[in-house]
Order: structure tokens, then C-alpha cells, then sequence
């Protein structure tokens, strides 16, 4: 069964297959708000499915679930990948992005993002919703010459 090399939360990304991909903002792990619900405009879930030579050419299972802190689930999304092989007998790996549009959060806490190969969970992303605490701004300060 493919395994998740490597998975993160990106602002933006974009996969093309066999080549680079690019990403901005990489690396999202906590997001604060003023409101509750709070509406984020978009996420990029980046995605490296390792598949190894005897699993190319074969149609895989994925699926991605975004839950609550309470465990219910907020957006979930799923569908197949299949993997060209080179031919030469070595894994590859598999990078893909998925775009999260206007998610809709409905609480401060710990959600839990599922990444799900064949039916069986590969990896598990934290992501931390928290009320945003605005500082003030630090005191005017004057010099003199």
C-alpha cells in the first residue's frame, strides 16, 4: 500500500505530475481569528504518496478528513491516483495538491486533518484554530538629536 512521504498545509500550491511543485506559505500549522465561525478563504493540503514499482499503474484509494475538536467532521474530500511507473524498477513519488476553499471553522481548539490511503489512516496534521489576541501597539517613542 503507498505510504505518505510527506504532507503539510501550504497558503497556496500547485502539482504538476513528474515535475517541481510550488508552494506558498508552507508549513501551516495554526490559524486565529477575530469571529466564530471563522471563514478561512483557502488551504493547500500538499500531498507526496511514495508508491512503490509493484504498485504502479494501479488505481489507488485516497481520502482527506478535516474534523473538529470535537470530533465531528468539517470538509472531507476523496478520490484516485495512479501512479505512472519509469520502468526501471524504483518507488516514486506521488506529489499532489488539494484546495481547500472558504472552510468554515466553527470553534477554537485542536482539529485533526486524516489523510487516508486504501481505507486505512497514513497521516495525521494538527491544526491549531485559536481566537486571535490583538497587542497593542508598543508606546510612541521620540528621540532627540
Amino acid at each position: 500500500m503507498p505510504d505518505v512521504e510527506y504532507a503539510f498545509l501550504a497558503d497556496a500550491a500547485e502539482a504538476v505530475p513528474g515535475q517541481k511543485f510550488h508552494v506558498i506559505g508552507g508549513g501551516i500549522s495554526r490559524l486565529a481569528g477575530r469571529t466564530f465561525p471563522l471563514r478561512h478563504p483557502h488551504l493547500a493540503l500538499v500531498v507526496g504518496l511514495r508508491v512503490t514499482a509493484a504498485e504502479h499503474d494501479r488505481e489507488h484509494g485516497l481520502r482527506f478528513v478535516l474534523l473538529a475538536p470535537d470530533g465531528s467532521e468539517v470538509a472531507s474530500a476523496e478520490g484516485n491516483v495512479v501512479a505512472q511507473g519509469r520502468g526501471d524498477g524504483r518507488d516514486n513519488v506521488v506529489t499532489f495538491a488539494i484546495d481547500l476553499w472558504n472552510l468554515a471553522l466553527p470553534v477554537p481548539g485542536e482539529y485533526t486533518l486524516r489523510i487516508l490511503v486504501g481505507g486505512s489512516e497514513r497521516k495525521r496534521l494538527p491544526l491549531v484554530v485559536a481566537p486571535l489576541v490583538e497587542t497593542p501597539p508598543p508606546p510612541e517613542q521620540r528621540y532627540m538629536a
